[in-house]
């Protein structure tokens, strides 16, 4: 036997296929065998096999119950290969005719050489640069995790990971070649055995090429032939984090090999945290970003408003042990007021909520110099503090919109991405209407489905693009923003614990079904004689949005009280005949009481299992003149968007329905 080529299979049968196929070719004057060590699939990939290519004596397949990792799989393969040269070789690649012929012409030309690998395209045909690479060493390491490695590509220095300095179409020595692709002789296999079955997945093939050249052998690139590499097809279709897991490798290599490097082992277990924090950032970047830019100039608006102030008065400003007050209690006061106010939110840029979260910051830090004079600004430097930041505040935002059309509300369509859960014609069917639908924009990627097998395939004109297990993956290859279920199609069960799964993902969820449409936010089930119960935590239940909305009924029924009440009072007392906006006044009174709100639902259900709030003196269904279910809807929409700008803007408008009702 010439060569046997080892494959391990996880879920990509389509990939599988056609690398067959592209053996057939390429070794079609060389005696070899091929085994399939398949881990654990549920595509469909055994069944597939055993029909159509097990008859073939060259080919044999072990079929694992369970997914046993890379280097396990591969060992299987290794334990009964024939072969005088050994091909590892990944599902979704794709071979050239001529790759085997020239890989074992060189490995036998090559008296040094125990391993090689070839040359790996990516599929728009650029170099895979993991074909090619160092040791992660100390100083290795560090460029790899800082970026200095991508910043300076042609660097000796810096570029040492992916030797990206080295002319690709070139052969020559490299310290590890890609685990796709490694063809080694089977005396170096007898001599140094196979992959270190700590390693589930990553890192082995680096382990592999370390021990080789320990026991004298030398590893090579090799570019006189290439093959096709798809890359990461099976780790799609699985849940696992592989970021994590590659880290994870990385820092089992070190410690393996390098375990005197105390730095290298600190660099890369900060390596997994500070690649989360990055995509953390990439996801709430309109989050965070316009918090940072206000906290910095909020900051500055009060230097200049203090430095303004001084130039027509004795004052001179605060003692430097009373920096970190005055300079940080107003500005967490602003930031607060303006996440309660919903300010800062993904893919949008808040004018006029941005308007009314300033001039509350204003009368509230207004109110507390009262309390606090010892650090109190004078209210000349703060009325100038936010004049100038309502100026700039409002400004970035305005000339983002106008001229860069960041942060539109409904605007950056093409950014809100959505999926579907479901492939049934029931929900293909919503699928269309999601397409069309004048109402709300949907920007339909694609399909979840329930098989693996079916990943790849399309229902209508709609892709199946993973499944519930690997949704997690697919919401970060898409950068997906919303999620739709199908009720009819998806378990209760299934679809909360998905939700609960993902809740840290800044994802918005729809679920769909029979005279249903409503947000299913942060939630958990209960179930009751087999019947899920859905609570769902809208913002009315948020503490954050409970305790403004508090201090807020609390605070205007006290100026109400005292500054109108009693004029009220007294008109009715001498007979003077009740107007709705008088009865609105008079019931204010009983907000003390706890029990109701300014705004909130018309009626409580006490048998409802989502909190909507305290019974409002005006709400939504008072604007619209609503009851029953219609109104119980309006209530869940009101619970859900509630905020301080919201009910400012229902108190406004009852205000002036009132008063045109007289």
């Amino acid at each position: 036997m010439d060569l046997s080529i080892i494959i391990v299979n996880y879920n990509v049968k389509e990939f599988l296929q056609n690398l067959l196929h592209s053996i057939d070719k390429a070794a079609q004057s060389i005696k070899h065998e091929v085994i399939i060590v398949d881990n654990a699939s549920d595509d469909g990939s055994v069944e597939y096999l055993q029909k159509n290519f097990l008859q073939q004596d060259r080919i044999k397949l072990i079929a694992n119950k369970k997914n046993l990792g890379f280097g396990r799989a591969n060992n299987q393969g290794l334990k009964i290969a024939q072969g005088k040269y050994l091909l590892l070789l990944n599902p979704d690649t794709l071979l050239s005719e001529d790759t085997l012929k020239k890989m074992i012409g060189f490995l036998e030309k090559s008296s040094d050489a125990g391993m090689a690998g070839c040359k790996i395209l990516n599929p728009d045909g650029t170099l895979q640069l993991a074909c090619r690479r160092s040791f992660p060493g100390p100083w290795v390491s560090f460029c790899k995790v800082t970026g200095l490695s991508t910043l300076f590509p042609n660097s000796r220095l810096f570029a040492k990971y992916n030797l990206t300095y080295l002319d690709e179409n070139q052969t020559y020595e490299v310290d590890a070649i890609s685990g796709s692709f490694m063809m080694l002789k089977k005396e170096v296999y007898d001599k140094v055995g196979g992959f270190d079955e700590d390693f589930f997945m990553y890192g082995e093939d680096l382990d592999l090429c370390y021990r080789i050249q320990k026991s004298g052998y030398k590893v090579y690139y090799t570019h006189s032939t290439q093959i096709i590499h798809y890359k990461g097809e099976s780790t799609k279709r699985s849940s696992i984090d592989d970021t994590k897991i590659f880290y994870n490798a990385m820092h089992l290599f070190v410690k393996k090999h390098f375990s005197t490097s105390f730095i290298v082992e600190i660099i890369l277990q900060s390596a997994i945290f500070f690649r989360k924090i990055v995509a953390f950032l990439g996801k709430k970047k309109l989050i965070l970003v316009p918090a940072i830019i206000d906290i910095i100039l909020f900051d500055l608006c009060l230097i200049s408003a203090e430095r303004i102030y001084s130039i027509n008065s004795q004052w001179q400003g605060f003692p430097y042990s009373s920096f970190y007050i005055i300079f940080t209690i107003p500005l967490l006061l602003q930031i607060i007021i303006s996440l309660s106010l919903g300010v800062y939110q993904r893919d949008y840029l808040p004018v006029l909520k941005t308007t009314a979260a300033t001039f509350i910051g204003f009368i509230t830090l207004s109110a507390i110099t009262f309390f606090f004079k010892q650090y109190a600004y004078s209210r000349a430097v703060v009325l100038i503090t936010y004049i100038l930041f309502l100026f700039v505040a409002l400004g970035w935002r305005i000339i983002l919109k106008l001229f860069f059309k960041i942060g539109i509300e409904g605007g950056n369509r093409e950014n809100r991405k959505t999926l579907l859960v479901g492939t049934s014609d029931e929900a293909i069917s919503i699928a269309k209407k999601l397409q069309v639908s004048q109402v709300e924009y949907h920007n339909l990627v694609g399909l979840i489905g329930v098989n693996k097998s079916d990943i790849g395939l399309k229902k209508g004109d709609f892709e199946i693009l993973g499944t519930l297990d690997n949704i997690f993956r697919v919401i970060r290859n898409y950068r997906i923003t919303e999620i739709i279920f199908s009720s009819n199609e998806i378990a209760y069960s299934k679809m909360m614990s998905t939700v609960a799964d993902l809740q840290n993902e800044n994802i918005e969820f729809k679920l769909i079904g029979k005279n249903m449409d409503f947000i299913v936010g942060k939630t958990s089930v209960s179930m009751l004689d087999d019947i899920p119960v859905i609570e769902i935590t809208y913002n009315i239940s948020k503490p954050l949005f409970r305790f403004v909305k508090t201090t807020f009924d609390y605070t205007m029924a006290l100026f109400a009280l005292f500054l109108i009440y009693p004029f009220l009072y007294l008109a009715v007392w001498l007979g003077k005949n009740p107007t709705p906006l008088t009865g609105f006044i008079l019931k204010i009174p009983s907000v003390f009481s706890g029990k109701i709100s300014f705004v909130g639902p018309e009626n409580i259900n006490n048998e409802s299992k989502i909190f909507l709030g305290k019974k409002g003196i005006t709400g939504l269904w008072y604007l619209e003149g609503t009851g029953g279910a219609k109104s119980e809807k309006i209530d869940i929409f009101y619970a859900r968007n509630q905020s301080l700008w919201l009910d400012l803007e229902i108190i406004g408008k009852t205000i002036i329905k009132m008063w045109s009702s007289n």
